[in-house]
């Protein structure tokens, strides 16, 4: 087994192993291990204080933030209040001056009562009720040995849970399904309880023993559940629903959120009445001493079971599932299922669940279900991409204020009191935070304030610039002081003015442009933003009001070196070649030339021959000074997807990494991760609608892509995006080629 040792979060302790229900589905009592014969009916004073003393010093080791113990059984309530209570003091004494404790409990309530939840209020343990819906459906199976009906009593304790004294204990409620009960009839009952949280469970099942198909269908099981989750999600979503939220999770790349789907590795132990040290509970229903591990809390640690081979197969992420799941497309979701499932006798747990089907069919049609309302917005719509990435950079400056809190001085204090002036008078300061290499300067600020060095660009300094050039752009007549050195003072978006020294001077929007005084008094006006004047350089424009940046300070950020300021003999002809490559893209692809001219705000001449994004904000794209029109093109368009696409993935999230996920690439012989996959495929995707060349190779690698389980629902989207812009393409070009 590889990778690091996983310390456990979570431990199952048996306070008690009978039961006062006869469940028909229990996996302790009804299935294949019938350990619970040999045990001890209730946990003992010397194995609760051992049980206490190694989590204590797990969490210590491992600087375990918080630990979940859940009280569990047989049924935990039978082991009585005192037993209860001793349970509660000893963990809380043993862990309360190392991490924080979350105390739960699993019960069926029939026991519950005032005197079990005064104490549970006492040391805050949360409750878990069992109930498998109405009356018909509970009864199904949760009866008592004689037969008679729990149902009474469960709502009972129910009823007693949610009074305001003890309501802010209610943990929810666990149901088991049964396909023969009504799914919405069963749903409808757990809700009409008002429960904080809903948690349905597969029957434990494996290829030995499979779970009841009365009809036969294969995926029964996910028939139900989706007919569930479809009234749930009607409903608008009333109350968390565990399993419909890690489906959902998963699929947007988030973490799964229970233990039976997911690839996430296992972090639970279970602490037996005799102080014995187990696996998983539900691999009891698999085989007599599937559980065991051999070891104890009398003299062994909680590292010990974390290295054991049992829990370390229950940690490998993908790598820990059949072959066949690593090939399935939904297996970050389902995580090949709960490891008990997957059980058949000769092959261990090294197939697919017996549930396999059902998975499926509930991860995809979660997905159908609910894929238009969950996909990012951005990925389909160019505005929302542009207005997200605008947010971004508030954002970023919100932070900056925050993190600088008060350090700034009086400078920033001024600055950004003037911000808010300017900005309640004109869409200046807007149009200044979109530059791009606002986000550049921003980011800088922030990481040399976590680093504890002084920035390349003092935070006050450079909010004084930004300020200046918003009330420049918005005419906004208020004077803003802005320090400066080198013998210039840089406006961005606007352009540089030559001073004689460093120091500060006093910004004031004049008409079209705009008057500065120097520290000594000297006054030096810009008449025209646009003109060229003694001292004054413009940022200058090309096409779609695109700025040709060869001035911005900020601008270094590429990782390739800029060119210095061109002379207007070299701005104009680049500017002529960079106006012939938009041409030859918009008679080729009018659709991505049309996106990247609306998206593109930016350029800046570079000195090699290949295009760069760089660090800065979307918007900018770093080109080659060298190359004809046909070059440029070329570069134009890569530069716009690798700048799109990173832009995507600062706002939404594409993929998920799960581990060392690797595919084969139509372009190459090493294998490569998802990431870098869609991030080629997508670039040369661009270049095949512009030139209808290497459609072929793209074709393969989105193939490849359909079924890679990293893939969010947003990363399908996009995915699919790029198919429906080859398809045009292709169908563009046929019409050229019959005109």
């Amino acid at each position: 087994m590889t990778g690091p040792l996983v310390p456990f979060r979570e431990i199952v302790l048996k306070v008690h192993s009978r039961c006062d229900l006869a469940c028909d589905h229990c996996y302790i009592y009804e299935h294949a291990d019938q350990s619970w014969r040999t045990r001890p009916k209730a946990i003992s004073d010397q194995a609760i204080s051992r049980t206490a003393l190694r989590l204590a010093e797990h969490a210590k080791k491992h600087a375990l933030p918080s630990v979940t113990v859940i009280l569990h059984g047989g049924e935990p309530l039978l082991a009585g209040p005192a037993r209860l209570r001793r349970v509660c003091e000893e963990l809380t004494a043993a862990l309360a001056p190392v991490t924080a404790l979350d105390l739960r409990i699993h019960t069926n309530g029939l026991q519950l009562s005032p005197r079990y939840l005064d104490l549970f209020d006492e040391y805050g343990v949360r409750v878990g009720i069992s109930l498998d819906g109405d009356k018909a459906a509970n009864d199904r199976h949760r009866r008592f040995a004689d037969g008679r009906s729990s149902h009474p009593l469960v709502l009972k304790a129910v009823d007693l849970l949610h009074q305001e004294r003890y309501r802010h204990l209610d943990l929810g409620l666990l149901c088991t399904i049964d396909v023969a009960n009504d799914p919405v009839a069963v749903y409808d009952a757990l809700l009409e309880l008002a429960p904080p949280r809903i948690d349905f469970l597969l029957p434990h099942a494996t290829w030995e023993q499979p779970p009841p198909r009365p009809d036969g269908a294969p995926t029964a099981y996910a028939a139900w559940i989706l007919a569930a989750f479809d009234r749930w999600n009607d409903q608008g979503r009333p109350v968390p629903v565990r399993l419909f939220e890690s489906v959902l999770s998963t699929l947007n790349g988030g973490p799964s959120l229970t233990e039976s789907l997911g690839l996430a590795p296992t972090d639970l132990v279970v602490v037996e009445t005799d102080g014995t040290l187990e696996q998983v509970d539900s691999l009891k229903s698999a085989y007599e001493g599937a559980a065991a591990t051999g070891f104890d809390v009398y003299r062994h640690s909680f590292d010990d079971v974390a290295a054991h081979p049992g829990v370390r197969a229950r940690q490998l992420g993908l790598a820990g599932v059949a072959d066949t799941c690593r090939r399935c497309p939904v297996v970050r979701s389902c995580g090949g299922g709960l490891y008990t499932h997957r059980y058949r006798a000769g092959r261990g747990f090294d197939n697919p669940s017996v549930y396999c089907a059902d998975l499926e069919a509930l991860v995809r049609g979660v997905e159908d279900r609910t894929a238009a309302a969950t996909a990012a917005p951005a990925v389909t719509d160019p505005a929302v991409l542009v207005a997200e990435q605008h947010e971004l950079t508030r954002v970023l400056l919100a932070e900056l204020h925050s993190e600088l809190g008060g350090r700034g001085g009086e400078r920033w204090a001024e600055a950004w009191e003037l911000a808010g002036a300017v900005e309640g008078r004109s869409d200046g300061l807007d149009e200044v935070l979109a530059h791009p290499y606002t986000r550049t300067w921003l980011l800088d600020c922030l990481d040399a304030l976590r680093e504890g060095r002084p920035g390349a660009d003092a935070p006050a300094q450079g909010l004084a610039r930004y300020v200046a050039a918003a009330a420049v752009r918005g005419r906004v007549d208020v004077p803003v002081r802005v320090p400066h050195r080198g013998g210039a003072l840089h406006l961005p978006t606007l352009g540089t003015l030559r001073l004689d020294a460093a120091g500060t001077t006093e910004v004031r929007a004049t008409g079209d442009g705009f008057l500065v005084r120097a520290a000594g008094g000297a006054e030096l006006r810009v008449r025209r933003l646009r003109e060229e004047a003694a001292g004054w350089r413009p940022v200058r424009r090309g096409a779609h009001g695109t700025a040709l940046d060869d001035l911005d300070p900020g601008r270094d950020r590429f990782g390739v070196p800029v060119t210095g300021r061109l002379t207007p003999g070299e701005a104009g002809e680049w500017s002529g070649r960079l106006d012939g490559a938009w041409a030859l893209l918009r008679d080729a692809a009018p659709e991505l030339a049309g996106e990247a001219a609306a998206s593109l705000t930016t350029l800046t001449p570079l000195t090699g021959t290949e295009p760069a994004v760089g660090r800065h904000g979307y918007g900018a794209l770093g080109l080659p000074l060298a190359g004809d029109a046909q070059a440029l093109a070329r570069a134009l368009v890569r530069g716009f997807r690798r700048a799109k696409l990173r832009a995507l993935l600062d706002v939404t999230d594409l993929y998920a990494l799960d581990g060392a996920w690797t595919h084969r690439a139509p372009w190459q012989e090493d294998p490569v991760p998802v990431s870098a996959l869609l991030a080629e495929a997508y670039e040369r995707a661009g270049i095949a609608v512009y030139e209808q060349g290497g459609a072929d190779q793209v074709e393969k690698a989105l193939d490849l892509l359909d079924n890679a389980a990293e893939l969010t629902v947003s990363g399908k989207l996009l995915v699919a995006g790029v198919r429906k812009e080859m398809c045009r393409s292709r169908d563009r070009s046929v019409l050229l080629s019959r005109g």
